[in-house]
């Protein structure tokens, strides 16, 4: 059975419109805390990014879980990874986290973790949509859930970011500017770096509701870049808006994305032999790394799009290592889900043991050039039915021969069909990108 309101990363959508209304997510509290909460009264952590619309879905989640006859402990502003790392640690049945990423304000979703702090499965999400379709029931007044704050939730989640390094590392020296996207690490993401011994630039970090994600953060690196320039810094550390993807800059100012912070990290657990297997990308991810990996003697495997199937591929294979190009990196032996900071600080452990700058420790990869084109589409596209577009692949992958690759996929969270190019000359593959994108809209 197909799932019919939970994409790739939960429930997401416009405030207001569809799904994110106060009704359906009362109701969607009540149908996941009905189908995840086994015992009388288990408890549920809530937390949420910085979004105005939050405080309206946080009471509709609070009411519906109570209506279930669920506990809810509401953690306020805090980072998806953190609100995985407390439901594990405060032995709670479920987390939900109460965000919409790297999307802008006007938006919102709802995304759950598992007792152990991942992802749930498909057949959980399946359970709760069916618990959708049947009417609310609300247990006896005896039995109703109730809800109480958890204080010292973003103490708790500093002290274990701190942990996962080891206790001899200091941050004594560098300069780094933190951008946090005005979102959910605003109150965090600094305290980290900063209690580490680092002199901290924090950039992005005054929310107001409406301006997370805006011209900031992971989104906008050249921002970062920009501010590490204007400060001088050593390097920039930009987090997006739920606190799970991460981008940095060198004191250049240049980015360093998700696959050369991936091949940073792979390449410094293979020399200290704490790699465990090979490591899992996307077919995101650039043909650079793939090649720079097996230059280093890693394997590489390339899932789904999606930290999901990443996830799921490393556990398949007993790894713990992967990502994906936008920031997102996983490891799994320090955390269950996608965590910015704690991907940061592995960074900035390699650089201070090795005793170099971000700059030269990134330049054992080679990326290939790479366009990607955002194609706004109205409704879903079927492009593997579509002739038109898949004779100007075929026509594009045949142009690039074995040196570079061409992908398309419909986003799984938002209203767009991504084109993605990537080969050794940079002029042909924006020229075939820009081709292939004219076809498909022309097809939309």
């Amino acid at each position: 059975m197909g799932r019919k309101f939970f994409g790739t990363d939960g429930i997401r959508g416009r405030v207001g419109d569809g799904v994110m209304t106060p009704d359906f997510v009362l109701k969607l509290g009540w149908a996941a805390g009905s189908a995840l909460c086994t015992d009388d009264r288990s408890l549920v952590l809530i937390g949420k990014d910085t979004r105005i619309s939050g405080y309206m879905f946080e009471s509709g989640l609070e009411a519906g879980l109570s209506a279930a006859g669920a506990n809810s402990r509401l953690l306020g502003p805090m980072p998806t990874p953190a609100v995985a790392y407390l439901t594990r640690t405060l032995r709670a049945a479920a987390g939900i986290v109460i965000s919409a990423s790297h999307n802008c304000y006007t938006d919102n979703g709802v995304k759950f973790f598992s007792s152990e702090g991942k992802k749930l499965s498909d057949e959980a999400e399946i359970e709760i949509e069916n618990r959708m379709e049947r009417a609310l029931e609300v247990v006896s007044a005896d039995k109703l859930g109730k809800a109480e704050r958890v204080n010292d939730a973003a103490g708790r989640y500093i002290e274990f970011c701190k942990s996962t390094v080891p206790t001899h590392i200091r941050l004594n020296g560098l300069k780094i500017v933190v951008d946090c996207a005005h979102g959910a690490t605003y109150h965090i993401a600094p305290s980290v770096f900063t209690e580490l011994g680092a002199e901290v630039i924090s950039t992005a970090s005054q929310p107001n509701g409406f301006n997370i994600n805006e011209d900031c953060g992971a989104n906008d690196p050249q921002v970062l870049g920009a501010a590490v320039l204007e400060h001088q810094a050593d390097l920039g550390i930009a987090i997006d808006g739920d606190g799970d993807r991460l981008i940095m800059a060198d004191h250049t100012g240049a980015t360093v994305d998700g696959d050369e912070l991936l091949f940073l990290i792979a390449q410094a657990r293979k020399s200290e032999n704490t790699l465990q297997g090979g490591v899992v990308g996307t077919q995101m991810s650039n043909l650079g790394l793939e090649h720079a990996l097996r230059d280093a003697g890693i394997r590489f495997k390339r899932a789904s799009v999606g930290d999901r199937h990443v996830v799921e591929m490393l556990q398949a294979h007993s790894w713990i290592l992967g990502g994906e190009p936008s920031g997102h990196i996983i490891s799994l032996d320090r955390m269950t889900t996608c965590d910015a900071i704690i991907s940061a600080l592995q960074v900035l452990q390699i650089l201070v043991t090795a005793q170099k700058s971000l700059h030269e420790a990134k330049s054992g990869m080679y990326k290939y050039p790479q366009t990607l084109i955002n194609i706004p589409v109205q409704s879903k596209i079927d492009i593997d039915s579509t002739p038109e577009i898949q004779q100007v692949v075929k026509d594009a992958e045949s142009d690039l021969g074995e040196s570079g690759r061409v992908l398309l996929r419909p986003s799984g969270t938002e209203p767009l069909v991504r084109v993605m190019v990537e080969g050794v000359d940079a002029m042909k593959v924006e020229k075939l990108a820009q081709h292939i994108a004219e076809q498909v809209s022309a097809s939309c």
